[in-house]
């Protein structure tokens, strides 16, 4: 069951590692949640690959997370005579409402949202920021730029618009039946794509109805405009750093990356960086140390979870960029600066009991010298809180929830048990004692911290800390 770091690893599924033997041996090797990528495959791809990761938790024992990420509303430009076009600095290029085949004078644009929005001074993006074009002149039927930079463009390459907000949902009709798709196969978080304005979020929820739990991803500067109210109203976030450093320049990103951490750990909302953490390892076995160094400070800075996308999905070396992440979190939890960092952030806590508790837990953990915090949770925000306070001691997760097992081990610090209804304190403590002795985690005579709500099976009635001897 348990892991000997707090950080998690989420791994993309593709064509590299969607055999059921390829995913048995990324869970060994250290994956604690998978991501389903809509952008690709097939549902029926996405469909066997769950099932696949059900069959294997089955068999371990184990709750694994499976996340859903919807591609939500690609932009790109048409195609071109020859597949490709030539450019030169400083000349006139057109973006059309017409469609047809593009020249060295412009390009079919078919997104008539785009010509809606922008305004003349702005800028476009295309092919991840390769091509960089100026707005100059707005028609019913073009939209002329100059080229500020670049000197080549190719068919359906992808457009970011760094200055404009689409008055557009995130939600395509691809992504609305695929998310309808995966409901109903039982996914377990749904990662919702350029996210622009907390009334993204409100839509998606209502179409989720609870079903899963929601995280947002952060690469457009509009979302950043509305960070707090993103972040209260999702369930989770990520720092999707592709787009994200495309829209906005490069030495932004650090700092916004550092900043929307500490803003989701007081929130107590889970957070996950991702993309090109180990981008190398795609083709190579080792990472540029660099890349190194990038995985180590989303660590020390108190991510939950740090994705690979392509090392995993597509590379040469899924198994051996695994193993590499998990070595990495792994040292860099060791650090003597990694706890003494993770404390000095101050985290608010609200009049609640459950806070109340969860802050008391890791105090109590800590004055004596416990080996563990459990936690005995049915909806999973006691959970949610315990590893909000980034306790030096690992916290096991306790619920009589499958839902909630699964949700949960994406979150620091959680080992996830799911186990039938507990009904009363004696029988908690019978359990957890089996539970803690199977996990390794502590021997014999040394003592964990319990927490729970008394009467049971009430959700929200977090309300009692107790030290118990093993």
């Amino acid at each position: 069951m348990s892991r000997n770091r707090k950080a998690k690893i989420l791994a993309t599924l593709g064509p590299a590692s969607s055999s059921p033997n390829m995913i048995a041996r990324l869970h060994t090797a250290g994956v604690d949640a998978f991501r389903l990528n809509f952008s690709h495959g097939l549902q029926t791809d996405h469909e066997k690959r769950l099932r696949d990761i059900r069959n294997l938790e089955a068999k371990t024992g184990h709750p694994i997370t499976a996340l859903m990420d919807l591609q939500g509303p690609k932009l790109r430009v048409g195609t071109f005579e020859g597949s490709k076009q030539p450019l030169q600095r400083g000349q006139s290029f057109d973006l059309r409402r017409e469609a047809g085949q593009g020249n060295a004078d412009g390009v079919h644009l078919p997104h008539p949202e785009i010509f809606e929005a922008v305004e003349v001074g702005q800028t476009l993006l295309v092919d991840d920021g390769k091509l960089r074009l100026e707005i100059t002149e707005l028609s019913a039927d073009f939209i002329r730029t100059k080229v500020i930079a670049g000197s080549m463009i190719s068919d359906r390459k992808g457009v970011n618009l760094p200055d404009t907000v689409l008055k557009t949902s995130p939600l395509t009709p691809k992504d609305r039946d695929d998310l309808d798709f995966g409901l109903s196969i039982g996914v377990d978080w749904v990662a919702l794509s350029f996210v622009q304005h907390p009334d993204d979020i409100r839509e998606a929820q209502d179409i989720i109805k609870g079903r899963a739990r929601l995280m947002a991803k952060i690469e457009k500067p509009s979302a950043i405009q509305h960070i707090d109210e993103i972040i209260r109203l999702s369930d989770g976030i990520m720092v999707a750093r592709g787009d994200l450093g495309v829209e906005m320049p490069p030495e932004d990103v650090p700092h916004l990356q550092k900043d929307i951490i500490r803003r989701c750990r007081r929130a107590g909302k889970p957070v996950v960086v991702a993309t090109q953490m180990l981008e190398s390892m795609i083709s190579a076995p080792t990472p540029t140390r660099a890349e190194a160094s990038d995985v180590a400070t989303a660590v020390y800075e108190g991510a939950d979870a740090v994705m690979l996308s392509a090392e995993s999905a597509a590379g040469q070396y899924p198994l051996e960029a695994v193993s590499m992440m998990d070595r990495i979190i792994v040292r860099t939890e060791e650090s003597r600066f990694y706890q003494a960092g993770l404390d000095a952030l101050e985290v608010e806590h609200h009049k609640s009991g459950t806070d109340a508790i969860s802050d008391a837990a890791a105090r109590v953990a800590l004055s004596v010298d416990a080996k563990l915090i459990v936690t005995h949770t049915r909806s999973g925000n006691t959970a949610l809180r315990a590893a909000r306070e980034r306790p030096s001691v690992p916290i096991i997760c306790v619920t009589p929830s499958q839902d909630a097992a699964r949700q949960l081990s994406l979150v620091w610090g959680l080992h996830c048990v799911h186990t039938d209804r507990i009904d009363g304190l004696d029988q908690l403590v019978e359990k957890t004692n089996e539970i803690v002795q199977k996990s390794e985690l502590m021997t014999k005579g040394e003592r964990y911290v319990l927490t729970a709500g008394v009467p049971f099976g009430k959700v929200g009635m977090t309300n009692m800390v107790r030290i118990v001897t093993l």
